[in-house]
């Protein structure tokens, strides 16, 4: 039988860390980033930086449970907190004068989960 826990201590303790956050702060954002962590890995989204600059207005703090890929041109400051990012996703994002950073930072700066937007 298959285990159906985590076998990245990172992604455990990723998930762990925003349940937590989420019961102590009633941030339903962190639960439902959680909630899809815990699925399998391959559900896990793929969003290219064209997608970002589609969706995001300046400014905004987007979240991808998942891996942010160098697809695309973007022309504007957002920040940008997933999973993993290309080599070319974060070139792109920074030379915009935008922001890459972990989940866990994200969370560390925003417990209260305001203004992110989640894309998939």
């Amino acid at each position: 039988m298959k285990s159906s826990s985590k076998t990245n201590p990172r992604y455990s303790a990723l998930i762990s860390t925003l349940k937590e956050v989420s019961r102590n702060t009633g941030a339903g954002v962190w639960r439902e980033i959680a909630k899809r962590l815990e699925a399998p890995s391959n559900n896990y989204a793929e969003v290219n930086i064209s997608k970002i600059n589609r969706y995001a207005q300046e400014g905004d703090i987007i979240l991808v449970p998942g891996k942010v890929l160098g697809s695309g041109l973007i022309d504007q400051s957002v920040s940008v907190a997933a999973l993993n990012f290309s080599a070319a996703a974060v070139d792109k994002i920074t030379g915009a004068n935008g922001k890459c950073m972990t989940i866990e930072e994200l969370v560390a700066n925003n417990p209260q989960g305001s203004k992110v937007r989640i894309l998939r």
